[in-house]
């Protein structure tokens, strides 16, 4: 029987939790530069789509082809600015979570196919393997309240420091702001990505958004009542 979180609702206008890890439990981002070029492939999907620029350059006749032929693949490319919003993410070493707002039914599952059918692509070529690169589908599921959109947005990048004992909240808050790879920086106002909208979450804070939001991760712990709200959107941890 299929997992019930492969069993999708597509919904526009909602909120999901996605989430997958490497086949056999594998690593998914070797080095350093697999994340940036996953990063680089969400960075082309979710930002607009100059597509007048694009036209232009292969009307120049003075453009080199290497630059018409970028253009052309840019052109072509799947563009989901309008209908996915990225909230929040973090990318491990054999698995990642993301949060998103899908505002139409079909675009999550269009653009999880896209994403990483070609990030499967090129981890095989540089990795000199074949097959699939992840357990099966993805993992998605609708977030239903407002209480398990914020809670779930701390597990997801509570993520780096979840199996690490810390002497204190500071040497925690220190190792989440020095991961780079999950949107949590977005968050405390370290970095500005135009493709992730942490708003969407710290509105629910009404003074130093960013201050107050830091507190809610890194002071509160994942008490029962914690895990009863976020476990209608997660299996198990990784």
């Amino acid at each position: 029987m299929p997992s019930r979180h492969r069993i999708k609702t597509y919904s526009d206008n909602c909120f999901y939790h996605i989430y997958n890890r490497g086949v056999e439990k594998r690593s998914v981002f070797v080095e350093d530069i697999d994340n940036a070029v996953l990063l680089s492939y969400l960075k082309t999907y979710l930002t607009p789509k100059d597509t007048n620029m694009l036209q232009s350059i292969l009307l120049d006749s003075e453009t080199g082809w290497r630059e018409k032929d970028k253009a052309k693949r840019l052109l072509r490319m799947n563009n989901f600015h309008d209908s996915i919003e990225l909230i929040c993410y973090c990318l491990m070493k054999n698995h990642f979570h993301m949060l998103i707002r899908q505002t139409e039914a079909t675009a999550m599952d269009q653009f999880m196919n896209s994403l990483w059918t070609r990030y499967t692509m090129y981890f095989n070529k540089k990795y000199k393997r074949v097959g699939p690169l992840f357990q099966g589908v993805y993992n998605a599921v609708l977030v239903k309240t407002d209480e398990q959109l914020m809670h779930l947005s701390r597990y997801i990048h509570r993520n780096p420091i979840a199996k690490r004992n810390f002497r204190n909240s500071a040497s925690k808050g220190e190792a989440l702001r020095s991961y780079l790879y999950s949107s949590y920086q977005d968050y405390v106002g370290e970095r500005y990505t135009a493709w992730i909208h942490p708003e969407i979450i710290l509105s629910h804070w009404h003074t130093n958004q960013c201050r107050e939001y830091e507190e809610f991760v890194v002071e509160q712990e994942f008490d029962e009542q914690s895990a009863k709200i976020i476990e209608p959107v997660i299996i198990a941890p990784f």
